[in-house]
């Protein structure tokens, strides 16, 4: 049994100026093909409007996996909590071999989105950036001093798949949020300039606590697959826009050093990569900086079937400087990774 996941990067978007959607295809298809995977978990699949439509599709994902064993696999995907249909961006896609014994995704249902009270609600004073012109002057803006709930981009994806042990094993599918500022009312001159970097600072930590509080989530959701069945088969897998010390990740993974808790040993989950040597560990390369940012921890339970991890980034470019260099380019900079599993007996 091979599990994969794969940041796809904006499957289905088009690129102005750039690869065309049978190029990106041409690029893709075959990484999927070697993974020869009978999971794949997927992030950044957009959808598709037809002309004429109100519904959405995912017309780009079918023609990446049409004529691949991947056709003929279930498919689960999560959906707009607004709508009930596909999100237009970055919607998790997981693709199965194994019968789907159940699905569903979770936004905020183990926990409350955490409260923000913006700084302006504090007394805080923005400048205007130095050179802006036009526009109204940030001190003269009235803030909210209501403290504000911060809510997650995106669901987290849980799977119960039928692997013939007499226990399902389930997928949990993740893409947390990158380390980029979140958006804060009217600390921007525009959609690149913030007008300080006070109110960037204020940003970047609403980002970080969005993706390490999906990370919560996505650890009250394993704490509650053991609390059901101690020996539970977990693999929690995707895009988690963090490397393994950082603490989203450690978040999700536990530390038993971190807990001094002998007893909760058996509830920490396990970064398959360990497997690799440092010099083929990483799925980007940002600035010249390998980095491992997709990630599948696995249960101990689970643990004993484990034969193997492959991280497919031979080919992989500079996320921040291939776009540069080539604009609209087809490519993925996230290298997609696969581990390989066999029943254990007795």
């Amino acid at each position: 049994m091979r599990i994969a996941t794969f940041n796809v990067e904006n499957l289905g978007k088009p690129l102005p100026d750039g690869a065309s959607e049978a190029e990106r295809i041409r690029l893709l298809r075959p990484q999927l093909l070697r993974l020869r995977a009978d999971v794949l978990c997927l992030q950044e699949v957009d959808s598709q409007r037809p002309e004429g439509s109100h519904e959405r599709t995912l017309s780009a994902l079918d023609a990446l996996v049409s004529e691949t064993p991947y056709a003929g696999f279930e498919r689960a995907v999560t959906l707009g909590r607004s709508t009930g249909r596909f999100r237009d961006k970055h919607n998790l896609v997981t693709l199965s071999r194994l019968p789907i014994l159940a699905t569903r995704q979770l936004h905020h249902d183990l926990m409350a989105p955490p409260l923000h009270r913006p700084l302006g609600g504090c007394g805080v004073r923005f400048p205007k950036q130095a050179g802006e012109q036009g526009g109204v002057d940030a001190r003269e803006e009235a803030r909210p001093a209501e403290p504000q709930p911060v809510e997650w981009d995106r669901p987290i994806q849980h799977l119960a798949l039928d692997v013939g042990s007499g226990r399902p094993l389930h997928v949990i599918n993740v893409h947390l949020r990158a380390p980029r500022a979140a958006f804060v009312e009217g600390r921007k001159a525009n959609a690149q300039t913030w007008r300080s970097l006070a109110g960037w600072a204020e940003g970047f930590y609403l980002a970080a606590i969005k993706r390490c509080g999906q990370a919560l989530e996505a650890r009250l959701l394993v704490d509650a697959l053991f609390d059901a069945d101690e020996d539970a088969l977990i693999v929690v897998c995707g895009d988690f826009n963090a490397d393994i010390h950082e603490v989203p990740v450690h978040i999700v993974r536990g530390d038993e050093e971190d807990a001094g808790n002998p007893h909760l040993a058996d509830r920490i989950l396990v970064p398959v990569e360990r497997s690799l040597p440092d010099s083929r560990r990483f799925s980007v390369v940002h600035h010249g900086r390998p980095q491992m940012l997709d990630h599948l921890l696995v249960s101990r339970p689970l643990l004993a079937w484990y034969r193997g991890v492959e991280v497919h980034n031979e080919a992989l470019g500079d996320e921040l400087l291939t776009p540069q260099a080539v604009r609209g380019s087809g490519e993925s900079f996230h290298a997609p990774v696969v581990a390989e599993f066999q029943a254990a007996s007795g």
